[in-house]
C-alpha cells in the first residue's frame, strides 16, 4: 500500500502567507509527543498513523491496544515482540505520562501485556517518518522515550509528532472545533460572532477565553457582584488597570491584575499564549459601523447592553472593555489603528476571579476591517473551579508555525524562590529579577567585591554531533572551529547570508565530532540544523535546552568558593587549574556526587564560572554551592543587577547591541571575525568582507553628563542630524556616572567626539553625551582573567 503522509502547510491566499495559520487537510489531526514522554490517542480501523521525528535520533514506541484489551502490533501493520521499556518509564515521569495512564486505567488495559514496536531501530534523520494503517478500532500510545541526560552526554529526548489520517471523517464542519478543556469545567460556553453571553464566577474561579478559529477579538468585562448588589456598577476600568500596573495591558506575574475605578482588583491573569490585546479602546459600537457606512450593522457594545439588563446594568453607547486578542496600532502621530490580531487556533487568556463576579464575553462580528482578520469566528469560554492548579504562564514560540509551550520554571526556580517572589518571563522561562532582602544595587556590589550566582538556564543549549559536526559549525559560524582543542569554548558570532547576525554564543568542544552550542536564542540552533538538512551533512542537531540548567557564580571569590565543592577526576583540569575558555567534565563533591560540566566563562565581566547539571540534581548542585558560598558573602544575582555588570563590561545582548541588520563589527563583536586566519569560506562571509571593507556603523561607549539614564532607542545626535541609537544604557554604580553604549555612524566614532542623546521627539531635550573607549569597566579583561 502506498501511504502517503499528510503535514501541515501554512496558510495562503492571493500571495498573503500566514505561518501562524498552519492548516491540514478535513479528517487529519495532528498530536505532538514531547521528548521523554507519550501521547494516547483513540484509532479506528482504516485509519492512517503517521509519526514524525522532528529533530533526528529519536527512537518512537508504538503500542496499540485493541476493545477487548488485547495488545498487538500487527492490528496497526507494525513489527511488534519488544518489551516498551521506555513507555513504561515515561508513564510515571511527566503530565502526559499521568494523562496517558487515565486513558489506561479508563479502558481497564493492562501495560504489563503491551506489545511493542520500535520506529526508527536503525537511527534517523531530522523529518524521517513512518506510517501504519490500523486494521481495527483501538486505542494508540505513542512514546518518545529517554530519561535524564548527564551534562556530559549529548542524547537528550526530543519531541515527535504523530499525524492520524481518518477513514472516516464524517462531514467537513465549517472551521475547527475547540481543543480539549483544560480540566472538568464548570461551565462551557462556545460564543458565536455576532453573540455576546454572560456568566457569574465565583471568587477564586477561572476563567479561560479562547479563540478556537484564531485571528478572533473577544470583548470582556467583569462587574463586582457585590458592588451590583448594593445597586453600583464597578467593573474593569482600563485606565486604573493601565495606571496601576504601569502597561498597556496586564500580563502573568507581578503586574497581572485588572482593576476597578474603586481600585479594586476584579481578576489577573494567570496565563496568556499571545501576549498582544487592546486594554483602552471600546467594543464595536452602532456608531463605528454607522460612519463607515453600515447602519444597522450587529455590535459588541448592543449585544452586551442586551445581556447585562438581565443584571440591572445601565446600556450604554461604547462599552469600555478588554479586548482580547485585539491588535491596535498607535503611530507617531498618535493615531490609533489596527491588523489582524496575533492569535492563532486555540490560543487562549486565562484569568482568576478575585472576588465574585459577573462577566460578560462576545464574538465580535466585524467584518470590514483587519479586526478578525476579515473573517469573524467563534470564542470558547470555559469557567474552571477554584481547586484547580493553574500555572502563571506567558506562550512562547520558538517559530511562528511551531506550538505554543508555557513559560517554564528552570531548574533552580525554587532555590531562587527561597530569595524572592520577582520573577519576570525570560525567553520562556522564569527568571529573577531582583532579590527581596538585597535589591539590584547589593547584588552589583556583590558580584564586584565578593560572589554572586545567577540562573542562565534559559540560554538555549543545542547538541552538535555526528561525522560532519566540525563542518557545520565551520560553515555556520565565524570563528575558526578547526582550531578548537577538545574541552575547549570558544565565543562566535553566527550570521545570515547578508551579514546580518543570527545570534552570538559559545561552542564548547567535547570531542572530536561533538559540539555543543549555547546561545541565546533557538533561531541560531534551527538554524544549524536547516544547514546541515541542506548541505546534505551528516550531522545531528537537537535541543538539549531542558537537560541542561546552569547556574553562574561570579566574582572574586568565585574560584575559592568552587574549588571546595567541584571534583574532577585525574584527566580534567580541576577548578584552579581551569584557564579562561575551558571546561572540565566533574561532579559535586566526590566521585559519586551529581554529575556537572563546569567553564570558566560569564557574563559579568568578573572572574566566574558556569555550573551545568541536569535538572534532576540542581536543587543538590545549589545548596552545595551556596553553603560555602554564603558564609563569604555570596548571594543571589537577578537580571537587573546582571544588566548593571554586562554594559559596563561591554557585554552585547541580543535585540540591544545586535539584530538581523546588525553585522558583529557593528556590534563591537569584530575580534570574533578573523577573516584573516580563517580561510575556509562560512555564511556571511563575502557580505562580512564587503561591510569591513565600507563599515557604516559602529558601537561605541559613551558618558553623559547629569544622572538622567537614557532609554534604549534614543536617539543619538550630532547637531541636527541623527547619527545613531543608544542600545543600552546605565548609572555605573562602580563608576558614579551614566554609561551607555550606543551604535552610530562611523564619522562620529572617535573617542573624544561630543554627541548629544535626544529624549522627547529628539530636539526638546538633550542628553550631552561623550565618545568614550569601551568596556566602561576593566577594559583590559584583568578581573574576568583573574590577574587582580
Amino acid at each position: 500500500m502506498n501511504i502517503l503522509p499528510v503535514f501541515p502547510t501554512p496558510y495562503e491566499r492571493a500571495g498573503v502567507v500566514t505561518p501562524g495559520l498552519p492548516i491540514l487537510p478535513h479528517g487529519v489531526e495532528r498530536h505532538p509527543v514531547p521528548g521523554g514522554g507519550s501521547r494516547a490517542v483513540q484509532i479506528r480501523k482504516g485509519d492512517q498513523i503517521t509519526v514524525q521525528d522532528r529533530e533526528g535520533l529519536q527512537p518512537v514506541e508504538l503500542v496499540f491496544f485493541a476493545p477487548d484489551g488485547t495488545s498487538d502490533a500487527g492490528m496497526i501493520g507494525a513489527t511488534g515482540g519488544r518489551d516498551p521499556q521506555g513507555l513504561k518509564a515515561a508513564l510515571s515521569g511527566d503530565a502526559s505520562g499521568a494523562r496517558v495512564m487515565r486513558a489506561l486505567d479508563t479502558a481497564g488495559f493492562d501495560i504489563g501485556k503491551a506489545d511493542g514496536a520500535i520506529v526508527f531501530p536503525e537511527g534517523s534523520n531530522p523529518g524521517d517518518y513512518a506510517s501504519f494503517v490500523a486494521s481495527r478500532d483501538g486505542l494508540l500510545i505513542v512514546c518518545a522515550p529517554g530519561g535524564a541526560m548527564e551534562p556530559h552526554e549529548q542524547w537528550a529526548p526530543t519531541e515527535v509528532v504523530l499525524y492520524v489520517r481518518r477513514a472516516n471523517p464524517g462531514k467537513q464542519k465549517d472551521g475547527l472545533v475547540p481543543p480539549d478543556p483544560l480540566a472538568d469545567p464548570l461551565a462551557d460556553l462556545n460564543i458565536q460572532p455576532g453573540e455576546a453571553r454572560p456568566f457569574e464566577v465565583k471568587a477564586g474561579q477561572y476563567i479561560q477565553i479562547l479563540d478556537v478559529q484564531g485571528r478572533e477579538c473577544s470583548d470582556f468585562q467583569a462587574f463586582s457582584l457585590r458592588a451590583l448588589d448594593n445597586g453600583l456598577e464597578r467593573e474593569i476600568d482600563p485606565t486604573t488597570t493601565r495606571s496601576l500596573m504601569g502597561s498597556l495591558y496586564p500580563q502573568p506575574g507581578l503586574f497581572s491584575k485588572y482593576f476597578s475605578s474603586d481600585q479594586e482588583p476584579l481578576v489577573e491573569i494567570v496565563q496568556d499564549t499571545v501576549g498582544r490585546h487592546d486594554t483602552f479602546g471600546l467594543a464595536c459600537t452602532a456608531r463605528y459601523y454607522e460612519d463607515l457606512g453600515y447602519p444597522g450593522h450587529v455590535n459588541c457594545s448592543d449585544n452586551i447592553n442586551r445581556e447585562l439588563g438581565a443584571f440591572g446594568v445601565r446600556p450604554r453607547g461604547g462599552w469600555p472593555a478588554i479586548n482580547f486578542f485585539f491588535n491596535t496600532l498607535l503611530d507617531d502621530t498618535n493615531a490609533i489603528g489596527m491588523d489582524d490580531p496575533y492569535s492563532r487556533p486555540g490560543d487562549y487568556v486565562m484569568l482568576r476571579a478575585l472576588t465574585d463576579l459577573v462577566c460578560v464575553s462576545t464574538a465580535c462580528p466585524c467584518d470590514v476591517d483587519p479586526a478578525n482578520g476579515w473573517n469573524p469566528s467563534d470564542i470558547q469560554v470555559r469557567v474552571y473551579g477554584e481547586t484547580e492548579d493553574f500555572k502563571r504562564s506567558i506562550g512562547w514560540r520558538k517559530t511562528p508555525e511551531a506550538d505554543v509551550e508555557e513559560t517554564k520554571k528552570t531548574g533552580f526556580y525554587e532555590c531562587f524562590a527561597r530569595h524572592t517572589r520577582e520573577f519576570v518571563e525570560y525567553a520562556g522561562y522564569w527568571l529573577p529579577n531582583q532579590m527581596t532582602n538585597y535589591g539590584a544595587i547589593a547584588e552589583y556590589w556583590a558580584a564586584r567585591e565578593k560572589a554572586v550566582v545567577m540562573d542562565l538556564s534559559p540560554l538555549r543549549k543545542y547538541e552538535v554531533t555526528g561525522p560532519d559536526a566540525e563542518e557545520l559549525m565551520q560553515v555556520c559560524v565565524t570563528r575558526n572551529i578547526k582550531k578548537l582543542a577538545v574541552g575547549g569554548i570558544v565565543y562566535t558570532a553566527m550570521c545570515y547570508d547578508h551579514g546580518g547576525m543570527i545570534d552570538d554564543g559559545t561552542v564548547y568542544r567535547l570531542g572530536e565530532t561533538n559540539f555543543r552550542w549555547i546561545g541565546g536564542n533557538d533561531q541560531s540552533g534551527l538554524w544549524l540544523r536547516k544547514q546541515a538538512q541542506e548541505r546534505g551533512l551528516n550531522a545531528w542537531v537537537r535541543s538539549s535546552t531542558d537537560h541542561h540548567c546552569n547556574i553562574a557564580v561570579q566574582g572574586p571569590l568565585s574560584r575559592d568558593i568552587l574549588k571546595q565543592v567541584i571534583w574532577t577526576p585525574p584527566q580534567q583540569a580541576t577548578v584552579e587549574e581551569l584557564p579562561w575558555f575551558r571546561l572540565s567534565i566533574a561532579r559535586i563533591g566526590d566521585f559519586h556526587g551529581p554529575s556537572v560540566v563546569v567553564s570558566r566563562t560569564g557574563y559579568s565581566g568578573e572572574l566566574g564560572y558556569e555550573v551545568f547539571c541536569h535538572p534532576k540534581d540542581a536543587e543538590k548542585v545549589f545548596d552545595a554551592i551556596w553553603e560555602v558560598g554564603a558564609p563569604v558573602g555570596m548571594i543571589p544575582l537577578g537580571l537587573a543587577a546582571l544588566d548593571m555588570l554586562r554594559i559596563e563590561a561591554g557585554l552585547i545582548f541580543a535585540g540591544s547591541e545586535f539584530d538581523d541588520q546588525t553585522d558583529p563589527m557593528e556590534a563591537g563583536i569584530g575580534f570574533a571575525v578573523p577573516l584573516k586566519s580563517k580561510e575556509d569560506d562560512f555564511i556571511g562571509r563575502k557580505a562580512l568582507e564587503q561591510r569591513k571593507a565600507n563599515p557604516q556603523k559602529k558601537l561605541v561607549g559613551l558618558d553623559l553628563d547629569g544622572g538622567i539614564v537614557p532609554t534604549p532607542g534614543d536617539c543619538v545626535h550630532f547637531g541636527k542630524p541623527q547619527v545613531g541609537i543608544v542600545t543600552s544604557a546605565v548609572k555605573s554604580p562602580i563608576l558614579g556616572k551614566v554609561i551607555a553604549l550606543a551604535r552610530v555612524d562611523v564619522t562620529h566614532s572617535e573617542i573624544g567626539t561630543a554627541l548629544e542623546i535626544g529624549r522627547l521627539d529628539g530636539d526638546q531635550k538633550r542628553l550631552k553625551a561623550t565618545v568614550v573607549r569601551f568596556p566602561h569597566f576593566d577594559p583590559t579583561k584583568e578581573r574576568v582573567k583573574g590577574n587582580y
